[in-house]
């Protein structure tokens, strides 16, 4: 399965290519890498495709889980974060003030009538924001069918 960039202009896929482009539509055209257009980073996204779910990893250390905003409207998925981070202290005559602010939002569009939506679970460990999203039963690939030979 390969990323690829979402087009607004181009047509839409044909059904089979659903499959094969899970998650290949991101709604905003970040450039190549991983910067925004305003040159921010934005955390690397593995997609794995197993027989039963969807599992995608995105790599954002230093993050808590509570920064992290995860939403499913419609057919789309929307993971963002927010973190902020300031400091001050006070020296003699002086006061140092620091602050820092982290934010990204990506967004994929996931195929329709696949997975359940209702079953969608993510946690966060060691730097890592995983989700596991399931496929309905009929979405799942089956083995094919032995026909015995008379």
């Amino acid at each position: 399965m390969s990323l690829v960039k979402w087009n607004r202009n181009s047509a839409l896929p044909s059904f089979p290519a659903l499959f094969d482009d899970f998650f290949s539509r991101e709604l905003f055209n970040w450039g190549s890498g991983n910067y925004s257009s305003t040159n921010t980073t934005i955390p690397a996204v593995n997609v794995r495709e197993t027989n039963d779910t969807f599992e995608v990893e995105v790599a954002a250390p230093g993050m808590d889980k509570k920064d992290f905003k995860i939403t499913l409207e419609g057919n789309l998925l929307t993971i963002s974060s927010e973190k902020q981070h300031n400091e001050e202290s006070h020296e003699d005559n002086y006061t140092r003030r620091e602050f820092s602010y982290q934010s990204f939002q990506r967004s994929f569009e996931l195929p329709k009538n696949v997975v359940k939506e209702e079953e969608i679970k993510a946690k966060y460990e060691n730097g890592m924001l995983l989700l596991t999203i399931p496929k309905k039963e009929e979405a799942k690939k089956k083995m094919p069918k032995q026909i015995a030979i008379a």
